[in-house]
């Protein structure tokens, strides 16, 4: 289970194998999307997803393959993500999906003002060109009185984009700046509209074959753009067929109970021939697609994470962000670690092993090795521990 999701995740395949832009397309659509985050403790972590499965991966083909050949884009999975464009069409039926609901949870928890604002920012964006966030709300400052307003206007564009009428045509110091999506998605993608069925079907089916194994919640959560429920009646329908051919049962680790899954078809021919992972030891992103389920995660690796960033510094129990160590087909300890870009110093400020992961001089190499590999990438000067127990 641990090398079929390794494989499937793309973490099995040579990391130092050149990558070209085609690679890098072949890599995203092979994930289905790379999540993209805020955060820059180290890197930001489509970066560092990306970096951790090729250690010749270089951002500039990223930007290329988004803003200059529109043969990637950005909206929404289970969180903001980078999705290969031919797959937008099926964006299409979820916008129309989305547009009510989104509607119905923005009213409860944002400032329902933004309703009332979506035709003149979408106006403003067709008549004026592309824009950000925070050019609506110095204009709103500079028209004290006027409609404009940070956080509504801001909420607006949200919806525009989050619902088909905008999309990202780029980010200026990782700020989204919003155009029109028909001057932004090639007309092929944004021209197809799949009915629901349709929608259903291909998000189900492209989950499974990206999971190998999985529960109907598991499948309707690989997207973010179904429900349960309807997993679990696609899966219904399917079993048996050429999608899904066999139930299984994925032994827990440390004693704990088998889970009932689903498998692709060709779930038997694929285990035999499972390439063995790299031996080396890799920094995974807290948002890797790897440990993004928590619960499969443990269950099938038996690591527990958890992200702490929202954890008061008092009741932390290992760090603000600390970063998975991936060995092998292992998940073998945690990291944590800062990139001070004031000072040029990649930052270790504690390492935690898991029980029965030995520190010993081989893996503490591996660790150095992998630690001036992120150095290079960040454009960090040098690698400093600080403190004993770390280094």
């Amino acid at each position: 289970a641990r090398r079929l999701l390794l494989h499937l995740q793309g973490l099995s395949a040579p990391p130092r194998r050149k990558l070209t832009r085609d690679g890098l397309l072949d890599l995203v659509e092979h994930l289905g999307f790379v999540q993209v985050d805020s955060i820059n403790t180290v890197e930001r972590a489509h970066q560092m997803i990306l970096f951790a499965r090729n250690e010749t991966y270089r951002p500039k083909l990223l930007t290329r393959l988004l803003e200059r050949e529109a043969r990637l884009f950005e909206n929404w999975t289970h969180d903001a993500a980078i999705i290969p464009t031919r797959f937008y069409p099926y964006w299409t039926a979820r916008f129309a999906r989305e547009r009510a609901g989104l509607r119905e949870r923005w009213r409860k928890w944002r400032d329902g003002r933004y309703e009332s604002m979506l035709d003149e920012v979408l106006r403003h964006v067709r008549d004026g060109g592309p824009v950000m966030a925070r050019q609506l709300g110095e204009e709103e400052k500079k028209n004290a009185g006027g409609w404009w307003d940070w956080h509504p206007s801001k909420t607006a564009l949200e919806f525009l984009w989050r619902t088909g009428d905008l999309a990202v045509c780029r980010r200026e110091g990782f700020q989204k700046v919003y155009d029109l999506a028909e001057r932004v998605i090639p007309a092929e993608h944004r021209t197809a509209e799949p009915d629901q069925e349709a929608f259903v079907d291909w998000a189900c089916r492209s989950a499974i074959e990206r999971l190998g194994f999985a529960t109907p919640g598991e499948i309707a959560g690989f997207w973010g753009g179904l429900s349960a429920e309807e997993a679990a009646q696609w899966c219904k329908a399917n079993l048996g067929t050429a999608l899904i051919e066999v139930e299984v049962e994925v032994e827990g680790t440390n004693g704990a109970r088998p889970k009932r899954a689903v498998a692709r078809a060709d779930i038997e021919a694929l285990l035999p021939d499972l390439p063995e992972p790299p031996g080396r030891l890799r920094v995974l992103s807290p948002f890797d697609p790897l440990i993004r389920d928590r619960n499969r995660t443990q269950r099938v690796f038996g690591f527990d994470y958890r992200i702490e960033v929202f954890v008061p510094a008092a009741k932390r129990k290992y760090g603000y962000y600390v970063f998975p160590l991936l060995e092998g087909e292992r998940l073998v300890g945690r990291i944590d670690m800062k990139h001070d870009r004031a000072t040029g110093v990649l930052g270790v400020k504690g390492l935690w092993l898991e029980p029965g992961v030995r520190r010993n001089r081989g893996r503490l190499a591996a660790l150095e090795a992998e630690l001036e590999r992120l150095r290079r990438f960040t454009g960090a000067e040098r690698v400093a521990f600080e403190n004993e127990a770390s280094a």
